[in-house]
């Protein structure tokens, strides 16, 4: 690939980056993009189990976040698209909401359906009763 003739790497992630976040304000990218990210080490390690079960989840090594919740200091990580998987999965009510009038849904484990796509601008054909979740990135981070 051209970029790695022109860049130094340090490493690669997979990055989580939730639909919402990309749908409300997020820059759509596709394989092979340069992306400038804030990236913070996934801490909702559950419902990430919950979408792509224990082996993928496992994998996941950070989180992207521009939507606040990290410090105004955080530094970026820039890095090269190398891969997007688009997930989804089924939804359903969660047993420990206490409201049966507003309940909770909660991804079902083992639903998941996970499709290599070559560019994510927040959106996916949600199929019947499956919802667009989000994308796992893998990202050959650089040197700035």
């Amino acid at each position: 690939m051209a970029h790695e003739a022109e860049h130094r790497h340090d490493g690669s992630l997979l990055v989580w980056l939730d639909a919402w976040q990309m749908q409300c304000c997020g820059e759509p990218f596709s394989v092979g993009s340069r992306i400038e990210w804030t990236l913070h080490e996934e801490s909702d390690r559950e419902w990430l189990i919950a979408v792509l079960g224990d082996d993928l989840a496992a994998e996941v090594t950070h989180g992207e976040e521009h939507h606040g919740g990290l410090p105004d200091d955080a530094p970026t990580t820039i890095g090269v698209v190398d891969r997007i998987r688009a997930v989804s999965s089924r939804f359903g009510p969660d047993p420990t909401s206490v409201s049966a009038a507003a309940p909770n849904h909660v991804p079902i484990p083992g639903t998941a359906v996970v499709v290599e796509v070559a560019e994510a601008d927040g959106w996916y054909a949600e199929d019947g009763d499956r919802h667009f979740n989000g994308y796992l990135v893998d990202l050959e981070r650089m040197e700035a």
